[in-house]
């Protein structure tokens, strides 16, 4: 699961080193908009060096490639590839066709080099019309795709609108990817705050956006890793309340009772269903080190 990840430019080697020390879940080499047209062979040659002299084993590698109508995707991926990153993250997708190119692709190179066939999952990056429209099958198309990311700067400029602190204009988009990806059974991860000085800013956001059911944001800043990561781990309250609903149930159970009440409300499958999976992310960011602010159990 990720919490937080952090966008880190493909052609800048102090920050691709020290990418594994910020905090974040998931780190993504950008060899795209981060990257001028000019750069990129030296970018992803730099990538590639970086992925096979350095341990990320603290955290997840996922890569960004270039869209698949600019031409240069499959040298991306022809270098990138073998350095088996955790994830592969193809942009500017709009329909399923374009996952399962970009899988294919990978199908191919994995057994050119000796990589199990599936091992490198997908992330689509959904920026568009098209893809938020698609969003569905999108999320649906591959058994790479771990999670789907939403895009809103590219996104605001396809449907001809402004890019606001706010979002409200990012409302349905929000809305559409966490749906298509919750009923396919991914992540959905929403999009980075880009104003990196405004801290109060970051923090209302990422709060939208769990709000909204996403499992993690991505962030352009290491000064908002920290904030994210917070809103999107569980809090002291909530791992409280989950343990005493898993323990209540199981009373219930023991004694035969089919119906129980607890703090004075009803304790019917959903409430169970939401303490129990909050309990296995407790347990998911504690194998992964992560600090958890719980009480003594």
């Amino acid at each position: 699961m990720f919490r937080s990840l952090i966008f880190l430019p493909g052609n800048n080697p102090n920050m691709l080193v020290n990418g594994d020390v910020l905090g974040a879940d998931g780190i993504i080499f950008d060899l795209e908009d981060s990257v001028a047209q000019g750069q990129k062979d030296a970018a992803r040659i730099l990538v590639r060096h970086v992925l096979g002299f350095l341990d990320f084993s603290k955290t997840s590698v996922i890569v960004r490639i270039n869209p698949l109508d600019g031409g240069c995707w499959k040298e991306d991926l022809d270098e990138i590839v073998p350095m088996k990153p955790n994830i592969i993250m193809p942009t500017k997708i709009g329909l399923p066709e374009d996952v399962r190119t970009v899988s294919g692709y990978i199908d191919m190179l994995e057994d050119k080099h000796g990589i199990e066939i599936g091992n490198i999952k997908l992330m689509p990056l959904l920026e568009t019309a098209q893809g938020i429209e698609n969003a569905g099958a999108i999320a649906a198309s591959d058994n790479r795709i771990s999670a789907v990311f939403l895009g809103a700067e590219d996104l605001t400029a396809d449907m001809h609108c402004k890019r606001t602190p706010i979002g409200s204009e990012i409302f349905y988009a929000r809305s559409r990817i966490v749906m298509a990806a919750r009923a396919a059974g991914v992540e959905p991860i929403d999009t980075p705050f880009t104003d990196i000085d405004d801290e109060d800013g970051v923090r209302a956001d990422a709060l939208l956006a769990k709000s909204l059911g996403f499992s993690g944001k991505a962030a352009i800043s290491p000064r908002h890793i920290g904030i994210i990561n917070q809103i999107f781990s569980p809090a002291k309250e909530e791992i409280e309340y989950a343990r005493e609903v898993v323990a209540t149930i199981k009373q219930a159970e023991a004694l035969g009772k089919g119906a129980v009440s607890l703090r004075g409300k009803m304790i019917d499958k959903p409430i169970v269903t939401r303490a129990e999976r909050l309990l296995k992310t407790v347990e998911r960011l504690k194998s992964k080190g992560a600090f958890i602010d719980e009480q003594d159990s």
